[in-house]
């Protein structure tokens, strides 16, 4: 049951998840009783900390309307991994933020939209979806990787342009940038009048959502920094490999959201809606998180480039072609679900040792 300000009793206990695991971080963090302990407690953290934004987007996007709802979530969805991407790069972990990127992507485009195309499947069968819709995300989804692989093939290939890696970098950051502005009109025009939005009871009012948006954001950027302080010594402790570190646990615990809802989404039955979600995030962060990194690292004083090591470029390349041949036929099953969360958990693998 609802408050008289639109929050239920799952809001409070979620507002007090966050509030109780970022004071713990906290402590861990200037007691500093260890970095292994931090570590866990601030990436569940971060991961709750993601949820709360998720649930105070999606209030401005039944304010703002359904069209937004996904390029909104999806952007400030990922405040939590924006922060830790600039921390990372701060305290010189670059092949953590490559990975991360990198991750974030795959994390999406197979670990999450497989589940949610199996729990779908397993509830509702076959699931269909819009093709004109997938079909746009998905173009732009192959041009953006593409596009992010330009300085590490020119690079690994040592063609002329090899030593020219960051200036290449920047000139891909800010084509990236406008490609992602000249995609928005038609994101915000995209309506799913006949599926709705992510829905629920005790929808937060406009004030209530802004302030939980801003109390959450403060909080990831508190956690972030906590986070990526004991990122390195608990991959010493606990043996884990920078690209491993950054490929799944920097990439799940920055994508709670679309990972909670969109699977929500499609065990509602409400592909279309799930897809628009789950895709949008692993764009914003080719288009925008990525150029973002490379752009701001000055600022935080790194020198940072696109330069993915090869095992990167194949999983990337692999997984995107993967993705596309499921999604272009518009319609979607548990099966389907299930081999692409089989590549991934292999990909993963892959990146244990490095």
């Amino acid at each position: 049951m609802a408050s008289r300000h639109g929050l239920t009793k799952h809001d409070f206990q979620l507002v007090g998840v966050c509030a109780l695991l970022t004071a713990i971080a906290g402590a861990l963090f200037y007691a500093d009783v260890g970095e292994v302990a931090t570590f866990v407690v601030a990436a569940v953290a971060l991961a709750a900390l993601a949820t709360l934004v998720g649930h105070s987007v999606d209030a401005l996007g039944d304010q703002l309307g359904a069209g937004a709802l996904g390029v909104i979530q999806s952007a400030l969805g990922n405040l939590p991994e924006l922060f830790v991407t600039l921390f990372a790069l701060h305290a010189g972990l670059y092949e953590v933020v490559r990975a991360a990127i990198v991750g974030s992507i795959l994390a999406n485009v197979l670990l999450v939209l497989g589940l949610a195309f199996f729990v779908g499947g397993l509830r509702h069968g076959t699931q269909r979806f819009a093709t004109e819709s997938a079909n746009r995300i998905s173009l732009l989804l192959v041009l953006s990787v593409a596009a992010l692989l330009v300085p590490a093939l020119t690079a690994h290939l040592h063609t002329p342009a090899a030593g020219h890696e960051r200036a290449l970098s920047v000139i891909v950051a800010v084509v990236l940038l406008v490609l992602f502005a000249a995609s928005l009109p038609a994101a915000l025009q995209q309506q799913s009048i006949d599926e709705g939005g992510v829905g629920g009871e005790g929808r937060w009012p406009l004030p209530v959502a802004i302030g939980m948006l801003a109390a959450a954001g403060v909080g990831a950027a508190f956690v972030s920094d906590w986070f990526v302080d004991a990122l390195a010594p608990a991959m010493s402790s606990l043996g884990i490999s920078q690209a491993f570190a950054g490929l799944v646990i920097v990439a799940i615990a920055g994508n709670a959201v679309e990972n909670v809802v969109g699977i929500q989404l499609a065990a509602r039955n409400k592909p279309d809606v799930a897809l628009s979600l789950i895709l949008q995030s692993p764009l914003q962060i080719a288009l925008v998180l990525a150029p973002v990194a490379v752009l701001a690292a000055p600022l935080v004083g790194a020198t940072f480039t696109l330069v993915l090591s090869p095992l990167l470029i194949a999983a990337l390349t692999i997984a995107v072609i993967v993705t596309v041949i499921v999604v272009l036929d518009g319609e979607s099953n548990w099966f389907e679900g299930l081999t692409l969360v089989a590549l991934y958990a292999l990909i993963a693998t892959a990146f244990w040792w490095g």
